[in-house]
């Protein structure tokens, strides 16, 4: 039973980190010259000049890829 609970407790926690890795929405904002884009929902994601932007606008749905500890964004998706 103990290994049951051990297995189901592990999966939660890799689960949790996978949803974590990413960030789905629609852009409000993108301010190419700071490299700022910003999210309906209101966050913002400040992209990294090494990762790559493409051509993106107002209305249009991306995914912001994250690095693990959620805090720098490592892609952007259209």
């Amino acid at each position: 039973m103990k290994k049951i609970i051990l297995a189901a407790s592990a999966i939660t926690l890799m689960s949790g980190a996978a949803f974590a890795s990413s960030a789905d929405g629609v852009v409000a904002k993108f301010d190419p010259a700071v490299r700022v884009i910003t999210l309906e929902s209101g966050q913002s994601y400040s992209v990294p000049r090494d990762v790559a932007i493409p051509s993106i606008q107002t209305g249009e749905k991306v995914s912001i890829q994250l690095n693990d500890e959620g805090d720098k964004v490592q892609g952007v998706l259209r």
